[in-house]
């Protein structure tokens, strides 16, 4: 029976290890150099883990006898959603620096001129809390009458993950809104990681918003969506192509995500894009493909398009 090795006499090869992933970064800076920024030397991108506590208080102070501290009481309930969000918004004042200072570095910005602005879009973002609350009690309520199985409205709260994307969604929708897209952007991978569903922060969504189940959803970037809207499962609202610039990279921004007005549903599985327009009141089917307007008050499914024109766009 062999001996155990001594931990003393097992060595790693750690220089070399160092040595090699520092020629490895250095091989993948060098060409990226006209895609990157200066950093300085440091590390001053945004936190994620940061973010990911910033917002989870956000949430405890929007709904604090649902997502706050379990043993909160009503009576104190205004003195720990003052405190919190405080607290978070001094957390995030931290963040929207270290963005603005990575966006602006090769500007050479004056430091004053940073700090103002970053206090400037942070209070501005504690000021529309209330109207974000708003917004996510009609998505809540939405979400309670439009699922049969949602026996209240604080089940829809605690438990269903279209909620819990749209209040991260909503948080970084005005964030993204303010000028911190990096920041914006972090908010809304949390939710995707947490719940499945990828939202970008920039699309628009409109008030009274439902995803049920909600495993796969996409929105994209322009997406535009209107008021009682309702998505189901592995719904796709994507882009159809991506026209290249002049150094042969995709052109960024262009309006290339789907259209849905008011009123309409689109059951699981199915797929829209390009600047499509769903009319509204329309009901799309699940698994369909679509890639042209749809008119107002249609029906479309895989067998076929009813109630409205020929050729509406059913790809299914």
């Amino acid at each position: 029976m062999n001996a155990p090795m001594n931990p003393k006499a097992i060595t790693w090869n750690l220089g070399d290890i160092v040595a090699e992933l520092r020629t490895v970064r250095t091989e993948w800076r060098e060409p990226l150099g006209r895609l990157r920024r200066d950093h300085g030397g440091g590390r001053e991108f945004p936190s994620q883990e940061s973010l990911r506590q910033i917002i989870k208080d956000l949430c405890g102070a929007l709904f604090p006898m649902r997502l706050g501290p379990i043993d909160l009481r009503e009576e104190t309930e205004d003195f720990y959603v003052g405190h919190t969000i405080g607290a978070a918004l001094d957390a995030l004042m931290h963040q929207v620096r270290l963005e603005l200072n990575y966006t602006e570095r090769n500007h050479h910005p004056d430091a004053g001129e940073i700090e103002q602005r970053a206090t400037d879009i942070v209070r501005a973002f504690g000021a529309a809390l209330p109207s974000v609350r708003r917004m996510l009690d009609a998505d809540v309520i939405a979400a309670y009458q439009g699922d049969p199985a949602a026996r209240s409205v604080d089940e829809v709260l605690l438990c269903y993950p279209g909620v819990i994307a749209m209040i991260h969604h909503r948080l970084a929708h005005v964030l993204n809104k303010l000028g911190v897209p990096l920041l914006a952007r972090i908010v809304a991978e949390i939710a995707h990681a947490d719940t499945g569903i990828d939202i970008h922060p920039a699309a628009t969504i409109g008030r009274s918003f439902f995803i049920d189940h909600g495993t796969g959803v996409v929105i994209g970037e322009t997406a535009i969506i209107g008021d009682r809207v309702r998505l189901y499962q592995m719904v796709t609202l994507g882009a159809k192509r991506f026209p290249p610039g002049e150094n042969g990279e995709l052109k960024k921004g262009l309006p290339r995500h789907p259209v849905l007005e008011d009123d309409v549903v689109v059951y699981a599985g199915a797929t829209i894009l390009g600047r499509t327009t769903i009319g509204r009141g329309s009901v799309i089917g699940g698994n369909v493909w679509i890639t042209r307007d749809v008119p107002p008050g249609s029906n479309v499914t895989q067998a076929g398009t009813l109630n409205t024109a020929p050729d509406a766009g059913c790809g299914g």
